[in-house]
């Protein structure tokens, strides 16, 4: 019994590894990898759950993933593999964790503590670079491309994971109702990733995200103070804490300031984009044009470069009738879902499901400012949109 227990949880941790971190295939994972961890735990089925219950969600994504990879982009590997993650990931959801509120909560506890060990790796690698970044790059399989960074190659990506991570322990400390102490130093936490975390678009997400919360949870008037306690402590951290102890390169700050020399920032790429969607607005795909083809005088897109706006490119690719459909149909339970808890925001044993569905919200939001989302089969974006169906089968 206990060799089993073991062994379930080995399998679960490292599929979850693969999720989160977006290991697919490397030079040591021949075939893909979370086929390789997710499919033996099958073989502990959980009874209650008799038939597959994301069929919906299966055929959407599969047409939505067709339209946009193979119509739109020509690019039938990219399919293929987000396919596969996202399906695994549903299996893993319906036919392992099912019913078991245990096994949910162990689920959600194995991921964010990878998350909160790849928020470690990042804190250290500002000073113990040499040491961190051949860790990550043996960790992650691959070559790294930036640093700092936790388990991630790239800055943008590892904005993902802050933004999930931070959003979640925040919202699950307070909907817990842990004493107002734990609260602030969780938030304090949160604020020292994100600041070390050099991702601008995870500050603006984690602040969207957590103040809708406030609002919900606490209405406007407590709402209020927390925001104005929460921003004299974010002042009080960076003045006495992160300041003189950091460098002055590594910090979502001192990035800001480059960047506002930088001619590639987000609202020059959005404007482009939308003038591109103007003189094709049923959809690239109904032009019979690639993104290249309609890019490559643009001094803006040189190489073919995305506004890094997941939804601009996808309405981009498919247009707003069939683009904003897609999305609409794709997100109608979340959203239900979000009405929903609403209602039993305050429920104890609802807090995870709530602390799931704002970091959801938080990562969603994020989206705007980069190219992974859901259906580029973003890693802690795909485990929020699965945990959060699945929790809610299990919680409401």
């Amino acid at each position: 019994m206990l060799f089993k227990n073991l062994l379930v949880i080995f399998l679960m941790t490292m599929y979850l590894y693969t999720l989160a971190f977006g290991i697919f295939m490397t030079s040591f994972f021949r075939i893909p990898a979370p086929v390789i961890f997710c499919f033996p735990l099958m073989l502990f089925y959980n009874v209650p759950v008799q038939r597959f219950a994301y069929w919906t969600e299966t055929v959407l994504f599969t047409i939505a993933l067709t339209l946009y990879y193979l119509v739109g982009q020509n690019d039938f590997k990219y399919l293929i593999l987000c396919i596969i993650t996202i399906g695994v990931c549903a299996l893993y959801f319906n036919y392992f964790v099912g019913f078991s509120q245990f096994r949910f909560k162990l689920t959600v506890i194995i991921f964010f503590a990878l998350l909160f060990f790849s928020m470690l790796l990042m804190v250290l690698d500002h000073n113990y670079q040499s040491i961190i970044d051949p860790l990550r790059s043996l960790l992650l399989g691959e070559p790294i491309k930036q640093s700092p960074a936790g388990l991630a190659l790239t800055q943008f990506v590892f904005g993902y994971q802050i933004v999930a991570f931070t959003a979640f322990i925040l919202v699950l400390t307070a909907t817990l109702r842990f004493n107002l102490l734990i609260i602030f130093i969780v938030f304090l936490a949160c604020m020292a990733f994100i600041y070390l975390g050099m991702n601008r678009s995870a500050l603006i997400s984690f602040a969207v995200s957590v103040a809708v919360f406030l609002f919900v949870y606490y209405w406007y008037k407590a709402a209020v103070l927390f925001i104005g306690l929460a921003l004299v402590m974010g002042v009080f951290l960076y003045t006495y804490a992160l300041k003189n102890n950091t460098d002055q390169k590594n910090n979502i700050l001192a990035k800001n300031q480059a960047k506002q020399a930088n001619d590639f920032n987000r609202l020059t790429l959005a404007s482009e984009n939308l003038a591109i969607y103007s003189n094709y607005p049923f959809g690239l795909m109904f032009y019979g044009k690639s993104w290249e083809e309609v890019t490559y005088r643009n001094p803006v897109f040189p190489d073919g470069l995305s506004s890094h706006n997941a939804y601009l490119m996808f309405l981009t690719y498919l247009g707003p009738f069939l683009g904003l459909g897609l999305l609409g149909a794709i997100y109608y339970r979340i959203n239900r879902l979000y009405w929903i808890t609403f209602k039993h925001i305050k429920l104890k044993p609802n807090a995870i499901l709530v602390s799931l569905l704002f970091s959801l919200l938080a990562v969603s939001f994020n989206a705007f400012s980069h190219n992974g989302w859901l259906l580029s089969a973003d890693g802690p974006t795909l485990f929020l949109y699965y945990g959060v169906l699945q929790g809610s089968k299990i919680y409401l």
